[in-house]
């Protein structure tokens, strides 16, 4: 994700933003610009924001965390927006039943197993 420079314009609102809601939000924002840079383009910038995200949890404050997940999630919604996954739909049909190895809301499957 790219950063904001100071002469960048502010904005003094902030809401909440759901998932579903946060796709259209970055759809609305970036799909000119995402579907030019495609998928493998956009793939690319998402590992850098992993790479950011881990650097972040090994050695970052708390708002440098939060801003990397952030930037993550924006990427990673990004990528959906490009191949035409609704990201809401995909965790719903995952996840909406309970864990998808022993379909209890609150796993039961084995620690040693990847649910």
């Amino acid at each position: 994700m790219v950063h904001q420079s100071s002469s960048a314009p502010q904005t003094a609102e902030r809401r909440q933003v759901g998932f579903s809601d946060f796709q259209q939000l970055i759809r609305d924002m970036y799909f000119e610009k995402d579907l030019a840079r495609g998928v493998d383009g956009t793939f690319m910038w998402f590992m850098e924001e992993v790479g950011e995200l881990a650097a972040a949890l090994r050695d970052g404050s708390h708002d440098d965390k939060m801003e990397e997940f952030a930037d993550v999630i924006a990427w990673l919604t990004t990528m959906a927006n490009v191949v035409g996954v609704d990201l809401s739909d995909a965790v719903t049909r995952k996840y909406g039943s309970g864990c998808p190895g022993c379909g209890h809301f609150v796993c039961s499957c084995s620690l040693t197993e990847k649910p």
